[in-house]
């Protein structure tokens, strides 16, 4: 089943979120993303204030969740438990007329 935009942007968050900075190609991996895509959202998420790029030595460019984009996933995982039908009307196959 395909992910709206704001899901894959919350996969992306928690990607990061969970195994700290990295670099493109790993986070492309891991939230199942493919590259176009993820540097456009990506981009996004920085204008957003939610992730950030950061230089590691000389030319390692790796990308971290921001203090915002932690508390926008807290937030995300709240409405998860508050609104439960959410999930449930995503599985249910709809019935032709």
């Amino acid at each position: 089943m395909r992910r709206s935009k704001l899901e894959m942007y919350v996969d992306i968050l928690k990607v990061l979120a969970h195994r700290g900075p990295l670099k493109l190609t790993h986070i492309m991996y891991k939230a199942n993303v493919n590259c176009s895509v993820l540097k456009e959202y990506l981009d996004f998420l920085m204008k957003q204030g939610l992730v950030e790029e950061r230089t590691v030595g000389k030319r390692r460019v790796v990308f971290a969740v921001t203090q915002r984009g932690i508390t926008v996933l807290k937030y995300f995982r709240e409405l998860k438990q508050v609104l439960p039908i959410v999930e449930e009307a995503r599985n249910q196959v709809p019935v032709p007329y």
